[in-house]
């Protein structure tokens, strides 16, 4: 009978305490994470930006020598936007691959179906951009959020309101997501608790091809204020459609997301000018690193990134500094380091805590940009600004 090599007597005795010898395996060699993404798709454009800012970090840790001698790499599976397609691709990282946490997915039902699943393998797992307050509400010891929740999206719009805008009543539109619903939910509470008259606050479903009715209506109100929370291509068709409607509210907003990339530009073209949003991150922050990931970003890859990209990249540097910190590279002792975190990155502070109904929760401001002269600027708050807010804006009909 052939006696055992070391290497196998290390592997047989960890799977007889019910143990895998991947993590252990890693060490030394090459430490890989499971990290589902929306690479095709409505929300493909997300995918893509946050896909290309992780290889970028990694690449940045790997040429300082990695982690403990040991290399990252990333295993990213197409979720295609779908709730059931990430739960499956993570059920596999997890019990066939055993990667002893998972990083990433893009929208808010998504991260809400990998979280479930990840807290059912006790797993840690850091979620990056989605924003649905109810991710990290449940109570669960293994779900971390990198980014703030929905509810805390317009901090600084609401700021603005009170300092600037001062509005008196709101329209409010939302796509019917846990985004949408979340985001849409907490400029609801705000503006009924402070005195702006809600005169509608109506979802719709994602993807539409006509909003002109529903904008029509909007139209007929006169809000002082249109906010809309929508993906790429709705927030371009929306605000497309508003300038052929000449509707004409003091100021469009957008609640993050599609009115923040590069792309809505784009899309959207002249429509965009004067649109407001708020937003987690902009390159004029005073983060340590922040303008340096956006110029390396927009040169190795020809386009400026958003607030999500800089969410992705600054994901991977927390991994990286958490699996510094870990005793070992167990889901026992990653989930441990996770919690322990305490660092800037270029996306700004993360530590993760608990108030309220939150738990593991990162928390931190946020801004408001405008499109000007066809290019984001952040105008608020003011003493953060790269351009002077221009509000109201001018009628359609007045501008040049």
């Amino acid at each position: 009978m052939t006696k055992p090599r070391p290497m196998q007597l290390v592997t047989l005795t960890l799977l007889a305490l019910g143990l895998t010898a991947a993590p252990l395996l890693a060490q030394g060699k090459t430490f890989k994470v499971g990290v589902p993404l929306p690479l095709t798709g409505a929300e493909a454009k997300f995918g893509e930006m946050e896909k290309q800012a992780y290889e970028m970090a990694l690449d940045e840790i790997n040429a300082k020598g990695g982690v403990k001698g040991t290399k990252l790499a990333l295993d990213i599976q197409d979720s295609g936007g779908k709730p059931e397609t990430a739960t499956a691709i993570v059920e596999k990282f997890i019990t066939i691959d055993k990667y002893p946490i998972v990083v990433g997915e893009y929208s808010s039902q998504c991260s809400y179906a990998v979280a479930g699943v990840a807290e059912k393998y006790k797993v840690p797992y850091l979620v990056v951009t989605g924003a649905a307050d109810k991710i990290t509400q449940q109570g669960w010891k293994n779900v971390y959020r990198l980014n703030p929740p929905a509810s805390l999206y317009n901090l600084g719009v609401f700021n603005f309101f009170e300092n600037v805008a001062k509005p008196k009543t709101i329209a409010i539109l939302y796509e019917n997501t846990d985004f949408g619903t979340s985001t849409s939910k907490a400029m609801k509470e705000y503006c009924d608790a402070h005195g702006v008259n809600v005169v509608l606050s109506e979802g719709y479903q994602a993807g539409g091809v006509d909003f002109k009715p529903i904008l029509q209506k909007v139209k007929s109100l006169r809000p002082d204020i249109v906010y809309m929370v929508s993906y790429l291509m709705d927030a371009s068709l929306l605000m497309r459609q508003s300038k052929e409607l000449d509707l004409n509210p003091q100021a469009f907003i957008g609640g993050g997301a599609g009115h923040t990339l590069p792309e809505f530009l784009q899309n959207a073209a002249e429509a965009s000018e004067y649109c407001m949003s708020a937003t987690l991150w902009t390159p004029q922050v005073k983060y340590p690193g922040a303008k340096e990931f956006f110029d390396n970003f927009k040169k190795k890859f020809d386009k400026e990134p958003d607030y999500h990209g800089v969410e992705a990249y600054a994901a991977a540097y927390v991994l990286a500094d958490t699996l510094k910190r870990a005793k070992s590279f167990t889901a026992d002792d990653i989930r441990t380091a996770l919690a322990e975190t305490n660092m800037m990155t270029a996306f700004g502070p993360v530590k993760f805590v608990s108030w309220g109904q939150f738990t593991n929760q990162n928390r931190m401001d946020t801004l408001v940009l405008q499109v000007i002269n066809r290019k984001f600027e952040t105008v608020w708050p003011k003493e953060g600004a790269s351009a002077k807010y221009v509000f109201p804006a001018p009628h359609w009909r007045d501008r040049k």
